[in-house]
């Protein structure tokens, strides 16, 4: 095919049909595109454990002395006083703290005996194949730092997310698929931020999906396939045309990389989040009615369905009501955890048991975590409802992927302030988890800005005894 050379990429952009694949571009990309023509599967460093990662993150900051770490002495020294902390933040006022016994029992699970809170029953049931890490600790206290951390590994500058790091390092499984997807309903702390690739290629940030009937946008073109398939021939041609003409354009092939995902994703997307395809049984498992879409149960299928069909990372931000309807309700009253843990619970731990009768959890990497802890005492005072921020201590979970199941690592004192023994930061942890799927953590670098970049910067250990 011939072109006018007055005919120019950005008129083409300009008078193309908005039913293309291009109106997905604000989706996949931003305007820091680059080079990446390496987005299929790469090789890993080493022998990975894992292919997928599939992430549940607790946005807002559940307790720990409430779920996962039990501490009688809270119980037996309720409402007894403790003195000031002696290290108190600049912020923080030194006064009386009370501690606080926790709302709910704990038992063990059958098989391996760790103990879970009543708060999650179901979850507690698939204890045996998760590694219990009750020894996480980070370093800020307000949600908006410590969520960036938890995701990027930097407190206070955006840096690339741990999906962005896997999906650089591996690239995707499908090429007509995001390597790097975030089911998320609501707008949770630092936005997408959490899930950008910053400097890293822009292919690798993560897809928002939004759980309902319309989880992304424009996945149904207005053009019919015939038209919109010349429209993208004829940008294809015009893009080659523009990259020959200069020796070097990595913005515009990062680009290019992005159509070629936003055609896949109207090709494929419809038919991967489309729950109403799985079974009865399936749906009864999760816990979702039929024709449901949104509801965390319905979230974790779509997550399973995604890594089915080779998307290498996956999260799920659970959040009922952006920032303002999350765990941290527990400032408030430590009783809302209820409602929270109640919508989560089941599909979870039918997630855990769906991945193992499906033959997919020695591939699929679960991780359970949240920002921070809760504190051992009541925010408010003695005989107040409330749990504080809490990064010095607090718990999450792995399974599958290559960990031992049925564990418990680390610990923290009587009353779950500090940890006493296998202290685990968050870049010891998300060094792991590049681990477990085969990369090495101080050799997933990328050059900008005059030097090497790395999730864990100059930190991190792999926690060998989480490894099977």
């Amino acid at each position: 095919m011939s072109h006018n050379r007055k005919f120019s990429r950005r008129h083409a952009l300009q008078t193309f049909s908005a039913g293309t694949a291009a109106s997905l571009l604000p989706v996949l990309s931003d305007t820091h595109a680059s080079a990446d023509i390496s987005h299929v599967t790469k090789p890993p460093h080493r022998q990975p454990h894992a292919r997928h990662v599939i992430v549940l993150y607790m946005s807002g900051g559940f307790s720990h002395v409430d779920t996962f770490d039990p501490k009688p002495r809270l119980t037996r020294d309720h409402d007894k006083p403790i003195g000031s902390p002696a290290n108190a933040a600049p912020q923080q006022v030194k006064h009386e703290r009370y501690l606080k016994a926790s709302n709910w029992n704990f038992r063990p699970n059958q098989e391996c005996g760790t103990a879970v809170s009543d708060l999650f029953p179901h979850i507690r049931n698939v204890m045996h194949e998760a590694a219990l890490i009750r020894s996480l600790h980070s370093d800020h206290r307000d949600h908006g730092e410590a969520t960036l951390q938890l995701h990027t590994g930097s407190t206070n500058v955006p840096m690339p997310s741990l999906g962005s790091w896997l999906s650089y390092g591996l690239g995707t499984e499908n090429p007509q698929l995001p390597g790097h997807v975030v089911i998320s309903e609501h707008r949770p702390y630092n936005g997408p931020m959490i899930w950008n690739s910053n400097f890293l290629p822009a292919i690798h940030s993560g897809v928002q999906v939004m759980p309902g009937d319309q989880p992304l946008p424009y996945l149904k073109p207005n053009s019919p396939a015939r038209l919109q398939n010349m429209e993208l021939e004829l940008l294809a041609s015009l893009n080659q045309r523009h990259l020959e003409q200069r020796a070097l354009a990595p913005r515009l092939i990062g680009r290019q990389d992005t159509f070629r995902t936003a055609k896949g994703l109207q090709d494929l997307a419809p038919q991967v989040l489309d729950v109403s395809k799985e079974s009865k049984q399936t749906l009864k498992l999760y816990g979702a009615k039929p024709g449901d879409r949104r509801s965390y149960a319905a979230q974790c299928i779509m997550a399973r369905r995604l890594v089915e069909s080779g998307v290498r990372f996956v999260e799920i931000v659970d959040s009922v009501g952006a920032c303002r309807d999350n765990w941290d309700s527990a400032h408030r009253d430590i009783g809302s955890h209820t409602k929270y843990a109640k919508r989560v619970d089941q599909p979870i731990a039918a997630l855990i048991r769906d991945l193992k009768q499906r033959g997919m959890l020695d591939d699929v990497l679960l991780v359970f975590c949240t920002e921070f802890g809760r504190s051992p005492w009541a925010q408010d005072g003695k005989g107040t409802k409330s749990r504080n921020h809490h990064p010095d201590a607090f718990s999450g979970w792995m399974a599958g992927g290559g960990v031992k199941g049925g564990i418990v690592y680390g610990s923290t004192d009587d009353i779950g302030n500090h940890i006493e023994e296998d202290a685990v930061h968050v870049h010891d942890f998300h060094a792991t988890i590049l681990h477990l799927l085969g990369l090495n953590h101080e050799r997933l670098t990328y050059r900008h800005a005059g030097r090497d970049f790395r999730l864990t910067d100059v930190h991190g250990h792999v926690i060998d005894d989480i490894i099977a």
